[in-house]
C-alpha cells in the first residue's frame, strides 16, 4: 500500500525536525510542533484519531536516528493499554496530557524476562475502600524513571489486570537498568503494596496486554526498518568512497554481494513491517499473525544488516566514534525487546494451529 501524501509530509517533518534536533531535545519539537504524540489518540481524548500507519512512518524516522525520545514506550504502549482497556474515565483523565507529549506514559508489565501476558505474577490485593494494593517486580520498563504517568499489569483473583500506579506513592522504588542499548533507557520498578486503580474490568488485562503486544511488535518492526536502512544507506556511502588496491571496495564482487543481500534483507523487513502496520491499521483479525512475522523477520534482518555495517566498515566500524556499534546494539536490544523472535515464531505457530498451545 502506498503512503498518503499526508504520510508523505509527517515523514518529511519528522525527518527534519529529528536533523535540527539531536537526542532527546526532539521530543518537544514533535509532540509540540509537530504532534507526533497524539498521531494515535482518538480524537475526543485530544488526539488526531490517526493509527498504526502514522506511527509507522514515525517509528521508521526514529529508528533511522536512533532517537531516545519515549514515544515508543509513551505514544505506543501507555495510550494503547488505555485505549484498548475502554475506561473512558481514565482515558479522559490521562489521554490528553499523553497527546500533547506534557505526560510522559510507561506501561510495566515484563516478568523474569517473558512478555507472555499469562506469566504476570505481579499480586493485586484489594483493600478497603475499593482500593488496591500491589506488590511485585517490573522488567524491562521503556522510560520508567522518567515517567508520569505509570501503568502496571497485575494478577488478581479474576485474572491478568491493569492498574495506574501513583508514582509519588509510597511502595514504588524505581531503578534505572544499565543496558547494551544506551539509547533506549530502561528500568527495573519494584513494587511493595503500592497503591493502585483498576483501569477497565477487572480480570480483562491479558486480553488488552495481548492486543498491545501485536501493536507494539508493529510499531517495532518498523522502527527496526529504518535503523537497518540507514545502516546500509552508511555502508553504501562507505564502499564507495574507500579505496583499496586503488580502486572502491564497492567495485569488488563480494562486496556487491553482500551488499546486494542486506538490500534484499530490508525490503523484505519493509514488507513484513508493512504488512503488520496495515493489519493494525484495518483491525484484521489476522493482526496477530502479521505481528508475529514482522517481529521477528525485522529482529533478524536488522541484526543481520548491522552486523554487515561492522564488518565492511572494517576497523572504523569497531570505534567508539563511529555509530556503527550503536546501530548494532541497538539491533541486538531491539531483537529481546517484546519477546525473541524465536518466542515469536512459536506464537505463529500455535495461531496457524501447528503446535498445541
Amino acid at each position: 500500500m502506498r503512503p498518503t501524501e499526508e504520510q508523505k509530509e509527517l515523514r518529511s517533518a519528522v525527518r527534519a525536525s529529528l536533523t535540527r534536533h539531536e537526542g532527546a531535545a526532539a521530543w518537544r519539537p514533535l509532540s509540540e510542533q509537530i504532534g507526533v504524540t497524539g498521531l494515535a489518540v482518538p480524537q475526543e481524548y485530544g488526539g488526531a484519531g490517526g493509527g498504526a500507519r502514522e506511527v509507522h512512518v514515525v517509528m521508521e524516522e526514529l529508528g533511522r536516528s536512533l532517537s531516545p525520545v519515549p514515544y515508543l514506550g509513551s505514544a505506543v504502549l501507555a495510550v494503547q493499554a488505555l485505549v484498548v482497556s475502554g475506561d473512558a474515565r481514565a482515558c479522559a483523565h490521562l489521554l490528553p496530557g499523553l497527546a500533547e507529549g506534557r505526560t510522559v506514559g510507561a506501561l510495566a508489565w515484563a516478568e523474569r524476562g517473558s512478555w507472555d501476558p499469562a506469566a504476570v505474577r505481579c499480586d493485586a490485593v484489594r483493600g478497603p475502600g475499593g482500593t488496591w494494593r500491589l506488590t511485585g517486580t517490573k522488567e524491562f520498563v521503556l522510560h520508567g524513571t522518567e515517567a508520569d504517568v505509570l501503568l502496571v499489569a497485575a494478577r488478581t483473583g479474576a485474572g491478568v489486570c491493569l492498574f495506574q500506579v501513583p508514582l509519588d506513592g509510597p511502595g514504588v522504588r524505581r531503578d534505572a537498568t544499565v543496558a547494551m542499548d544506551q539509547t533506549r533507557a530502561q528500568a527495573r520498578i519494584v513494587l511493595d503494596g503500592a497503591e493502585g486503580r483498576l483501569i477497565g474490568t477487572e480480570g480483562d488485562g491479558g486480553r488488552v496486554l495481548r492486543h498491545v503486544l501485536d501493536l507494539a511488535c508493529t510499531a517495532l518492526a518498523a522502527e527496526q526498518v529504518g535503523a537497518a536502512e540507514r545502516c546500509l544507506e552508511l555502508t553504501v556511502a562507505y564502499a564507495k568512497e574507500r579505496i583499496q588496491f586503488g580502486r572502491p571496495i564497492g567495485s569488488f564482487q563480494a562486496i556487491k554481494h553482500r551488499l546486494a543481500d542486506a538490500y534484499v534483507l530490508v525490503e523484505s523487513a519493509r514488507s513484513a513491517a508493512l504488512g503488520a502496520a496495515c493489519a493494525a491499521a484495518a483491525g484484521s483479525p489476522e493482526l496477530t499473525r502479521c505481528a508475529a512475522v514482522a517481529k521477528s523477520a525485522c529482529s533478524e534482518a536488522f541484526s543481520a544488516v548491522a552486523g554487515e555495517t561492522i564488518q565492511l566498515h572494517g576497523g572504523i566500524g569497531i570505534t567508539w566514534e563511529h555509530d556503527a556499534h550503536r546501530y548494532f546494539k541497538r539491533a541486538h536490544g531491539s531483537a529481546q525487546l517484546f519477546g525473541s523472535p524465536a518466542w515469536h515464531r512459536g506464537r505463529l505457530a500455535m495461531e496457524l494451529g501447528l503446535t498445541a498451545a
